[in-house]
């Protein structure tokens, strides 16, 4: 009887019985105490005891855990957890998908805007562009008289030529190679090409820029530098080459020998070494072919591209060989180039191979030459020998061990200046380097050539 009616005191007031518990406890020393959690109190029971413990305190503190166990026996309520259902699954993997969508879309809607308002084409230039560095009324010409006859002739200062190339009103494109692209363009006005290039070229454009303005280099048969800079468009970098614009010239006898003449004088310009504190080193170019020798309207040439060009230095003999990866062109190759004799330690070798592209450069304008109306479709050397993109082992083959050259007609003969043309071409063709002739010899062959046919250069 006394146990039912203790029970019953401790189902109807378990909350004062565990907090009388939790006080006692809380006097007890050297014990760990248990928190447990149910839905009607919260109750401390004795884990652990250590030291001596009355018999009052053992009696409580299983009072507290019989009371504990009830409560703990008794059903309690659980909170099932929520379940989503399949709009709100799929509203919870649809909305970052769809933000980071409409972040991508916002990116490239940004860059391509930017793109295009890089390319589009002004009709006319913007006068704000303007730069005071550079006075109104300052002309190409202007400028290259300038650098011409300041002292250095290594180019205009780099602050003018950033000037320049950032007020260039780009037009059309006008030729695409490997590692560029060139674009008509205006400035005040006046065209120039624009010659760019990609980052991935930096070298090759830094090589070209550098040796454009090597001291003493401006001549009138080599391509009229004007500016280097390199321009951010916001996604890409693109690195810039400003030179004189020149347009295509018809090939006629009188326009063969120009051309052939204004050629060797600009190869021979190169080759020279200029000695004196304004001097110039002696430069090979490397890559010389049709493509790279531009005609002025005045019906003579420039040389241009000079990113393989190489400078001998004198006083030490060195060469300083540019530090990229791109070879010349193959077709173009000298023979101890496909063979790989060339003796790339000494600087005549370079110069040699200059000679034996250039003896072809003048085959491609005399093909064209017109006698009597008669003349052949313009081909390119090699052409019935090797096929379009040859390779080296091709082109190797075809000069190297059948020693073939490009085949020169029998009616050249009745023409003096083919005459003369054929037989400078035999002479820059030799296998061996040291027999060719010189650019000053072809120059001086050529000029005496003009002389005799009363043209003036």
């Amino acid at each position: 009887m006394r146990r039912r009616r203790m029970m019953m005191m401790m189902d109807a007031v378990p909350c004062r019985l565990v907090f009388l518990a939790l006080l006692f406890g809380a006097r007890i020393q050297h014990t760990e105490a248990l928190q447990c959690y149910c839905h009607r109190c919260v109750c401390v029971c004795v884990s652990e005891l250590k030291g001596p413990l009355r018999r009052e305190q053992a009696s409580v503190s299983l009072l507290v855990f019989s009371d504990v166990s009830l409560l703990l026996s008794r059903s309690v309520p659980t909170q099932k957890p929520a379940v989503l259902g399949p709009v709100a699954f799929a509203a919870l993997i649809a909305g970052p998908v769809c933000v980071v969508c409409f972040l991508m879309v916002t990116v490239f809607y940004i860059c391509h805007s930017r793109s295009v308002l890089h390319h589009r084409v002004p009709n006319e230039e913007d006068p704000s562009m303007d730069h005071p560095f550079i006075t109104v009324g300052t002309t190409l010409k202007d400028l290259i008289y300038d650098m011409t006859t300041s002292g250095s002739g290594s180019g205009l200062p780099l602050l003018v030529q950033r000037t320049i190339a950032r007020t260039i009103i780009l037009q059309d494109s006008i030729g695409k190679g490997r590692f560029g692209e060139v674009w008509r363009g205006k400035w005040r006005g006046e065209e120039v090409a624009v010659k760019i290039f990609s980052s991935r070229e930096e070298r090759s454009w830094f090589r070209e820029a550098e040796i454009y303005q090597t001291v003493m280099l401006r001549h009138e048969n080599i391509l009229g530098f004007i500016a280097a800079d390199n321009k951010d468009n916001g996604t890409w970098t693109q690195l810039w080459l400003v030179s004189i614009q020149h347009d295509r010239y018809t090939v006629t006898v009188e326009g063969m020998i120009k051309l052939s003449l204004s050629t060797a004088s600009g190869l021979a310009h190169l080759h020279m070494e200029i000695v004196g504190t304004q001097g110039k080193p002696a430069i090979a170019h490397r890559d010389l072919k049709s493509k790279n020798i531009l005609v002025k309207k005045n019906g003579t040439c420039c040389i241009a591209d000079l990113g393989l060009a190489v400078r001998h230095d004198s006083a030490t003999d060195t060469i300083d060989i540019a530090p990229n990866h791109r070879v010349g062109t193959k077709r173009y190759m000298a023979p101890e180039v496909l063979d790989d004799s060339i003796n790339m330690k000494h600087f005549e070798s370079f110069k040699r191979a200059d000679i034996y592209a250039m003896g072809l450069v003048f085959w491609e304008i005399a093909s064209r030459c017109s006698i009597g109306g008669i003349h052949e479709d313009y081909q390119l050397p090699y052409y019935d020998l090797v096929q379009s993109d040859p390779s080296v082992e091709e082109m190797r083959r075809v000069v190297c061990e059948q020693k073939l050259r490009p085949n020169i007609p029998n009616r050249w003969q009745s023409c003096e200046a083919l005459r003369v043309m054929a037989k400078i071409m035999r002479e820059c063709w030799y296998a061996n380097g040291a027999a060719r002739l010189t650019a000053l010899r072809i120059k001086k062959t050529l000029s005496q050539l003009s002389q005799q046919e009363g043209i003036k250069m």
